[in-house]
This record gives structure tokens, sequence and C-alpha cells, in this order.
């Protein structure tokens, strides 16, 4: 099948060449976002592949549509970026990665909490600099820390798992109480109750309309005081403008991201010989208890590999067989809700 790639870099294209020796498609890369601008190069292919910071809204569904398109893989889990109603509408099928590597965004959030904890960053900076004074990098034994974990899906059980293994008492507040983590130790709590006891609160949710900004100026202010905030899932799972007055009161005492709502205009590109416009996002950077990092939790050789592998084969089964195991259809949004 004839797949128009867009919003790719180098890595991509490395991943899904390898990849592709088995499937055999005809592949066009394209550097840029799929947006208004760019939907004409889409024309003419009827499989258009695309990221998380690719918005397609009622309108370029509709232009992909009468260009030919009729396969929309995402090689993303979330599909919040998607207007499903209008794709069913048109008869576009979406087809999506639901696991390319829970460890490796696991693996992430812990890469914070040890940074954030210990000052890895601030030490790192110092430690060049000649300073080798200790003041001000006091961290705090991870060992029966409360460690709350909002979403308790595969990533957020890996990520129990892994902080089970530092001896952390676990907390989840999550619809449906898996039982892995339940096997862990791990006691489900009410929403006041996770944000009042937790030392750290992960998230691991999806976004949905229910879960955006669900760490507002009300959770905040129901948060035990000088809590620890991670976020390696989406966005506008917190509004940024309440965690930046929880970090100015002190209500959140460390904060690691690997996502930001409006990280569409600045993630995944090299901008560091420009002016970035986005003042909330620069006032983020000046506390120095906030790590930000570029939404690089799945940026693991295996995950690409698995990205590449099973985007590819949602492809194959769909041109095969018209249909396909991981299609996502309007019920998947309606169950999200």
């Amino acid at each position: 099948m004839k797949i128009a790639f867009f919003n790719t870099k180098s890595y991509d294209r490395q991943s899904f060449n390898a990849a592709n020796k088995a499937h055999q498609h005809e592949i066009v890369f394209f550097d840029s976002h799929l947006s208004n601008e760019t939907i004409s190069l889409a024309a003419g292919f009827p499989a258009v592949c695309i990221f998380i910071n690719d918005y397609l809204d009622a309108t370029m569904l509709e232009a992909l549509t009468q260009g030919g398109t009729k396969l929309l893989a995402l090689r993303s889990a979330g599909f919040n970026h998607v207007d499903l109603t209008a794709a069913a509408k048109l008869g576009m099928k979406i087809v999506r990665v639901p696991a390319y590597s829970p460890y490796a965004v696991a693996e992430h959030a812990i890469a914070l909490i040890l940074s954030l904890n210990r000052k890895v960053h601030r030490a790192y900076n110092r430690v060049r600099e000649g300073n080798f004074s200790i003041e001000g990098l006091l961290g705090f034994d991870l060992h029966s820390a409360t460690v709350g974990v909002i979403g308790t899906g595969k990533i957020g059980a890996i990520f129990a798992q892994i902080m089970k293994g530092f001896g952390s008492k676990l907390i989840g507040y999550d619809s449906y109480q898996n039982p892995t983590c339940l096997d862990l130790g791990m006691e489900y709590v009410s929403m006041p109750e996770i944000l009042s006891q937790s030392d750290i609160i992960s998230l691991h949710c999806p976004l949905t309309p229910e879960t955006y900004h669900l760490i507002n100026d009300d959770a905040i202010a129901q948060m035990k005081t000088g809590l620890m905030l991670i976020n390696t899932s989406r966005g506008g799972l917190i509004d940024t403008q309440a965690a930046i007055a929880g970090l100015k009161s002190g209500s959140i005492g460390y904060l690691g991201i690997d996502v930001y709502e409006q990280e569409a205009d600045l993630f995944f590109e090299d901008l560091s010989n420009q002016v970035i416009h986005d003042d909330t996002f620069q006032r983020l950077l000046t506390f120095p208890n906030v790590i930000v990092t570029g939404h690089q939790a799945f940026f693991t050789s295996q995950a690409l590999s698995n990205i590449a592998d099973t985007t590819l084969a949602n492809i194959t089964e769909f041109e095969n067989n018209g249909s396909c195991k991981n299609e996502v259809k309007i019920e998947n949004a309606i169950a999200h809700k």
C-alpha cells in the first residue's frame, strides 16, 4: 500500500524502513506536520500515518477522504488528536499502536523522580563549575514514601512494580482495579485521598474530556504540601497555570513533566537558535525544582521497533482484510468518557 508518513525524523525513517522489509509497502516520508498547509501532500495516498502532534479535525479528515485516503494509521497509543466522530461519518478507518513499550514510559517517570529528588540536574551543573557544595541538594528516601498512581493500566502497573522495589507504599486511583497492582499491595482510594496522602503522584491515565486539567487549582489545594508531581502521559492532564501557582506557593514541591499541554509547537524540534514565545513554558523553566523533558519517555530502541512493526502490520492487515484488530472506533472514545 502507498503510505504518506508525516511528522517524521531520522529515527522514524530508520525504524520504519527496517520494519518495512517484511511488508514491502510504498512509503513516502514527509518532515512536516500534517496540517491545513500540508494536507495537499497526502492526495493520492490510500493510507496516511501521523504522530501525536498532528491534530486532525473534521475539516482535515474530509480533505483526506476527498484525496483518496481510506486509512489513518496512528503511530501512538493515544487517539485524542483525531476527531473520531467525524472519521466514522466519513467511513475512514483508524488504527493505532495500543502498546509499544510500557517499560520505557514507566522507567522515564522513575528517572524524573530520582533526578528531582536527589537534584541530579543541579548537582551536574555545580560539579562542572567546580562547585562541590551539597547545600540545597537534600533529598528524601523513596523507601516508605507514599506513591500515588493515577491510572493503573499497563504503564501505571509497571511504574508501581518499580516503586514497590524501592519499598514505597502504593495507593492508586482508577475506575478499574488492576489485579497486578492489588497483588503489589496497592490500596485504591478516592481522588481527594490520593491527593492528600501522597508524597509522589505519577499520572498514567489517558486524556479524555473528564481527565482534562485533572490537576487544577482545586486538586492542588487538596495536595499534601510539597508533593512531587510527575506526568509522562498527556500534557492536558495538568492545568499549567495552576501548576505554576502551586509551585510558587510551595504546594507542589517538585514537578517533572515529559509532556506539556501546548507542546505541539515546541517538542521534537530544535529551537535552540530561536526565541520561544510561550511565556508559560518559559516560566516553568525558571523553577529550580522543575524538570521538563521533550516527550522522550517513549524513546527507546525497543519502543521504536515495536511502533514500526505494529503500525506496518496494522496497515498490512487492513490491506488484506479490510479490517484490523487495532482499529480505533467511536466506541473507544465513548468508553474513555
